[in-house]
């Protein structure tokens, strides 16, 4: 029996201080009050949300940053669809699991990811570039560069 309560997370081993797995209200399928869904909630899909990524706009381009640690370029697929739609996609296998293996934790996520961004109208979608840089992913989007407007001065006549 455990003297941790069951609302503040699961805990395999009451002597491992390592073994404590608090309560995350953000992960999903992890509540207090209907029990731990989180084995059954870990699926493709929270590979997907936990992608994390950045877009900032610099005045020449749009410029995505994600986090990919242990991918390889090769396993990391990045398309343009119709309508300027940037879509960043690829997998992370699950580690062969060997019979003679005694498994005490598994956190690392694997599982396919997903991200998709629509480009604003300044994109230059035929110039799009990327880079992979110690688990680092960098696509830059060209941006057009706007006609700055032409200001004319009226007379005003009598």
């Amino acid at each position: 029996m455990s003297l941790v309560p069951r609302f503040f997370g699961r805990r395999s081993s009451v002597f491992d201080p390592f073994s404590l797995d608090l309560w995350d209200p953000f992960e999903s399928g992890n509540s207090p009050f209907f029990g731990d869904t989180a084995p059954l909630a870990r699926n493709d899909a929270t590979a997907i949300a936990n992608t994390r990524l950045d877009w900032k706009e610099t005045p020449d381009a749009h410029i995505f940053k994600a986090d990919l640690p242990g991918l390889k370029k090769e396993e990391v697929k990045i398309e343009v669809q119709d309508d300027r739609v940037l879509k960043i996609s690829g997998e992370r296998k699950k580690e062969e699991e060997k019979k003679t293996d005694k498994w005490h934790r598994i956190e690392r996520s694997h599982g396919k990811f997903l991200r998709r961004f629509r480009l604003p109208e300044n994109a230059k979608v035929d110039q799009v570039k990327a880079t992979m840089e110690n688990g680092v992913l960098t696509v830059t989007v060209p941006k057009q560069l706007q006609p700055k407007p032409e200001v004319r001065s009226i007379e005003i006549s009598v």
